[in-house]
């Protein structure tokens, strides 16, 4: 019986009722459809965009649409399923897949039963410790501004933030710098901290590349966040890549955690310092700032933690002693312009797309804007079945796909993210996703094909996981379809496809927002780089 081949979940789908499908996609979703498919072969788009935009693992958890969504099989294949899922031969088909509750590995079963691949989450490697050994050389106006953070590292408060655009290498600055620490203090340990899976494993990558061709000797290189253990035994040399969560994780459990790494550290590297004043993760940066030789390095595109309240920035620059070293080129007065002129950033188009959504804001809707720092979930929400939003989306997608070859689609949330791509696959375009809700092997595979040197064009859609820690040069456009109030989150969003033909990167790159005229957002950032000068003046 485990040899038998199962159903494909394709196929069930392709022959259920058709109320049972719109029901599954949404009236929304439906509507959509038939306005791009003019009414012609709707049937046939539905159960394709279904197969592809309902989550199965959705269905197979819930008890109550698992039972409905396996009544759809054949009597033979429930008869089958059955005994893949360990039941007796003689056992009631109906009875005994509606019994409570289901375990993970049944669910897991029922998975593999209808052809789906189930991606586990890799076993941690068996060391999270390597060793790098001796190309890692910077711009111009990088090492310029290296030597500028390293004067301030080194003297008076002893800590300073690197403020560079987006794109133009904040991260290799970073590490020439760790290097160049790691070299003058033998033996000593530098902490980097970032969020985030993808940011953690670009530094520790970078890091390891950067000693390679900048090293003295043989350091150690300490993975902590996810389920890496937080052993400090044998660290007393190197670089410790540690997850902000990871660490405080590790606080709570072991309270002398923080101490004990920030007697041994004297340098702590924050990437995307804006969020280091955070409550969760101020424990932290104190703990491993102890020392009076302990300097600490702010690493970001947008000194700022919010776009209006002036109190929180003002934090943000006190909590660095208001020192920051600030990409600056002769003859120019924004570097920004100077580094799209030299081809080091791409010349960004800037269009917005406006979408009559008919999002009609009540009393409660204006009273939580104006007490969120950005739009709130439920209002994020009713836009994200909008009919006539999506639609706009769809066509700024298909319109951008007839010139370029990568394009970053940043959606409104996961469910918002899966129907798009799978109506762009059903309208033909290569398109795939990924979201924090992406298992490890299916998130690295699909962003390794949009770094491939495939010419056919692409689409990647995401919500909450490439704004930061995503590196795709030949990424050259971007559909913003995710509304925010947060100018770090939209110069995120837009920096992932500004990298320029000497880092890599292309000439020109496309920036659609698609907005909605009754919701604050952005349209054009040229000039959030010094956006935030104010906050950051000595007093």
């Amino acid at each position: 019986m485990t040899g038998s081949p199962g159903i494909a979940f394709e196929t069930v789908l392709d022959s259920a009722p058709l109320p049972y499908i719109r029901n599954l996609l949404g009236e929304h979703a439906c509507d959509l459809l038939n306005l791009l498919h003019q009414g012609q072969d709707t049937e046939a788009a539905l159960r394709k965009v279904a197969a592809s935009a309902v989550s199965p693992e959705r269905i197979i958890g819930d008890p109550t649409e698992r039972a409905g969504f396996l009544q759809l099989l054949p009597q033979e294949k429930r008869t089958e399923l059955v005994g893949r899922l360990g039941g007796a031969p003689n056992d009631a088909a109906d009875d005994f897949l509606t019994a409570q509750p289901w375990s993970q590995e049944q669910r897991r079963t029922l998975l593999g039963f209808l052809g789906l691949i189930v991606d586990r989450v890799p076993e941690p490697p068996p060391t999270f410790r390597g060793a790098s050994t001796p190309q890692y050389g910077l711009f111009p106006h990088q090492r310029l501004a290296a030597g500028r953070v390293q004067r301030q590292l080194y003297s008076g408060e002893r800590r300073v933030v690197l403020h560079l655009p987006t794109g133009v290498g904040k991260t290799r600055t970073g590490m020439n710098i760790i290097c160049d620490h790691l070299r003058r203090h033998e033996p000593t340990v530098v902490v980097w901290l970032a969020r985030g899976r993808e940011l953690l494993e670009q530094a520790a990558v970078e890091f390891e590349n950067a000693w390679a061709s900048l090293g003295n000797r043989e350091v150690s290189v300490v993975r902590m966040w996810g389920d890496a253990p937080t052993d400090l035994d044998g660290v007393e040399d190197g670089v410790v890549i540690l997850g902000l969560d990871k660490a405080t994780a590790a606080a709570s459990t072991d309270p002398t955690f923080l101490d004990r790494l920030g007697m041994r550290t004297t340098l702590t590297t924050f990437d995307e310092a804006h969020q280091a004043i955070a409550p969760t993760y101020r424990r932290t940066v104190d703990a491993l700032t102890l020392r009076s030789d302990s300097s600490l390095l702010g690493l970001t595109a947008t000194p700022g933690r919010t776009w209006a309240d002036m109190t929180e920035d003002e934090r943000l620059s006190d909590f660095f002693a208001r020192q920051k070293v600030m990409l600056e080129i002769d003859g120019y007065d924004n570097p920004v312009t100077a580094l799209i002129e030299q081809g080091y950033l791409a010349r960004p188009y800037f269009r917005t797309v406006a979408a009559e959504s008919g999002t009609i804001l009540s009393s409660r809707d204006k009273q939580a804007l104006a007490a969120s720092f950005d739009i709130p979930d439920t209002l994020m929400a009713r836009l994200a079945s909008n009919v006539q939003w999506n639609l706009q989306i769809v066509r700024t997608a298909l319109d951008l796909s007839q010139h370029h070859r990568r394009i970053l689609l940043f959606a409104a949330s996961v469910d918002h993210s899966r129907l798009l791509v799978a109506i762009l696959s059903s309208l033909g375009l290569d398109a795939d996703q990924v979201t924090a809700e992406s298992s490890p092997r299916h998130r690295d595979r699909a962003i390794a094909r949009f770094k491939g040197p495939s010419t056919r064009p692409m689409i990647l859609s995401n919500y909450g996981v490439l704004t930061t820690g995503f590196d795709a040069p030949a990424a050259s456009a971007a559909v913003i379809a995710r509304p925010t109030r947060s100018l770090v989150l939209y110069s995120q969003m837009v920096g992932r496809v500004i990298r320029g033909p000497k880092a890599g990167g292309t000439p020109t790159c496309d920036i659609v927002t698609v907005i909605d005229p009754a919701l604050p957002g952005f349209g054009d950032v040229a000039e959030a780089f010094t956006n935030w000068e104010d906050v950051w003046k000595a007093r």
